[in-house]
């Protein structure tokens, strides 16, 4: 290839512009630029006639070098045993216009006045799974991973250390960054990938632990799962098990979110000690629980902004008042506007039953500007709710159409039961993540722990996997009684759904059927 041909592949973009083309030809140096191409854009910055086009041709050509260079760089691609490293087909150009654009395929090159000006990086990688180029401006979670996996014994704790995971994650998710494979995968575990399920619904980049850290509670619900009492837990105990926790996540390749729930958690004496041992070490937190006092609210939110702060409503006040207590729902209201106030983001759980099914449509819109999310679960017959009633499957069905019609106007309604993705593929929609984002993540990306160190399967019906205080989490994870709930029913395992479904174990098990046998009565699939 000539010395011209050669310099023009490289910088075609750049040569568009005659007086680039011009500078190039006359500048007796083509044999250097072909033996040090990355010389040109330097060249162009000092010599190029026209100083308000100057900048943009030269950081325009450091751009093309830089993906001239990547896409003829031999390294392989190499994931990590553990952690996050920097892609190593990546260059960072800094810059002071945008000249992302004109990486675009038919883009031409700006006239005068229509350069738009950047000050930043633009990176250019290769993808790890596609091997396409990528030429994108440099955002600041991008900025932060490279920064900080750049940086040799960096000691990052709390908030800074779940912003710098949050960004690694996110940089991750583009290629800019490679992370260890998450071990938390339906494909590892032999698991069907189902029909036309995307495959970001096959592998969890984070665990969640549902920690009821106390049975103690301050109400007494008509439909409660479990009113045994409990031996109560330690705070030495609770601090190994965050440092188990913390191990479990690291061999795991996972990012860990703690849900402190209860009982009412803040009725521990320990809630507070193990809420900032559980920042210190950088996990996402939340909290399930009753409406706090705005002192106990501001205590948290020192120690750290929780990621949502969920409350419980069980229909409009009447109803919810006759389930929850009198008063409660003004509680509730009253707090959601709290929340808002303190900037904490809010949901709202409701526990769908045969006698609140008709109310669920009329909280949502009363709560259309009161939360930030809200949806339901159906009811599990155990415990106090044994005597209570579901509705029936056509009832429930007719349900879900009303239910999914109402999301589409109404940005608080959320969408959690397997079952409606049914009906999205019956619509043609793609589906969306089930229960815990993997259909139902029964040990899978889920666990519940409870205040004596039972940890099951799922907390709405009996599902004990063992207990930690006498094991590890990873001992229980690979245990076989969490493989079985893992597994799923077993009229479940040739459903084209299965990955983001298999109803709800929990319904299963309430209405008297085997759970790792007989598939959720509701299921309409075929229908």
């Amino acid at each position: 290839m000539s010395t011209a041909a050669f310099i023009e592949k490289i910088f075609h973009k750049t040569l568009l512009h005659p007086a680039a083309a011009d500078l190039f030809s006359q500048s007796g140096k083509r044999e250097v630029f072909e033996e040090e191409p990355e010389k040109f854009a330097e060249f162009l910055h000092r010599n190029f006639p026209y100083p308000s086009a100057m900048a943009f041709l030269a950081e325009l050509a450091a751009v093309e070098y830089a993906c001239w260079s990547v896409e003829h760089m031999e390294q392989q691609f190499s994931r990590p045993a553990h952690g996050a490293v920097i892609n190593p087909l990546l260059r960072i150009v800094p810059v002071n216009n945008d000249v992302t654009p004109f990486f675009s395929q038919g883009t031409t090159l700006p006239g005068p006045g229509e350069i738009e000006p950047y000050e930043g990086f633009v990176l250019v990688w290769k993808g790890p799974e596609s091997g396409k180029l990528y030429v994108e401006k440099a955002d600041e979670q991008m900025l932060l991973a490279l920064k900080v996996l750049s940086e040799e014994q960096l000691e990052l704790r709390g908030h800074e250390l779940r912003v710098v995971n949050q960004a690694i994650d996110h940089s991750a998710r583009e290629g800019v960054v490679l992370k260890a494979p998450y071990l938390v995968s339906r494909a590892r575990q032999e698991f069907p990938e189902g029909e036309n399920i995307p495959k970001r619904y096959t592998t969890a980049s984070v665990f969640t632990l549902q920690w009821h850290i106390t049975n103690a509670c301050d109400l007494y619900c008509r439909h409660c799962y479990d009113r045994e009492k409990r031996s109560p837990l330690t705070a030495e105990e609770g601090f190994r098990i965050i440092d188990d926790f913390d191990r479990f996540c690291r061999e795991m390749n996972v990012r860990g979110h703690i849900c402190f729930s209860g009982g009412n958690p803040f009725m521990s004496p320990h809630f507070y000690h193990l809420y900032e041992a559980a920042a210190e070490k950088g996990f996402a937190l939340s909290l399930l629980g009753n409406p706090v006092p705005a002192e106990e609210l501001r205590r948290v939110i020192d120690i750290s902004m929780p990621e949502y702060f969920q409350v419980s409503l069980e229909g409009l006040e009447a109803h919810n008042d006759f389930i929850r207590g009198e008063g409660f729902y003004r509680r509730v209201m009253d707090f959601l506007s709290l929340l808002r106030k303190k900037q904490v983001p809010s949901a709202v759980m409701l526990t769908l039953t045969k006698a609140n099914i008709d109310q669920v449509l009329p909280l949502a819109d009363i709560l259309r500007e009161k939360t930030d999310y809200f949806t339901f679960n159906r009811l599990s017959q155990v415990g106090e709710g044994a005597s209570l009633s579901l509705p029936d499957r056509d009832a429930y069905r007719k349900f879900l159409d009303e239910y999914l019609a109402a999301a589409n106007g109404n940005p608080v309604i959320g969408l959690k039961d397997n079952l409606i993705n049914i009906l999205r593929e019956h619509r043609g929609i793609s589906p969306f993540g089930g229960c815990t984002g993997f259909g139902c993540g029964a040990a899978f990306n889920f666990v519940a722990l409870l205040p004596d160190g039972e940890v099951h399967a799922c907390r709405k019906f009996p599902s004990l996997i063992g207990n930690i205080l006498k094991s590890d989490f990873l001992t229980l994870y690979d245990s076989k009684d969490a493989r079985r709930y893992r597994e799923g029913p077993q009229a479940c395992y040739e459903c084209r759904l299965r990955p983001v479904c298999g109803g709800c174990m929990a319904v299963v098990h309430g209405m008297g059927l085997d759970a790792f046998i007989e598939k959720d009565p509701f299921c309409f699939l075929e229908e």
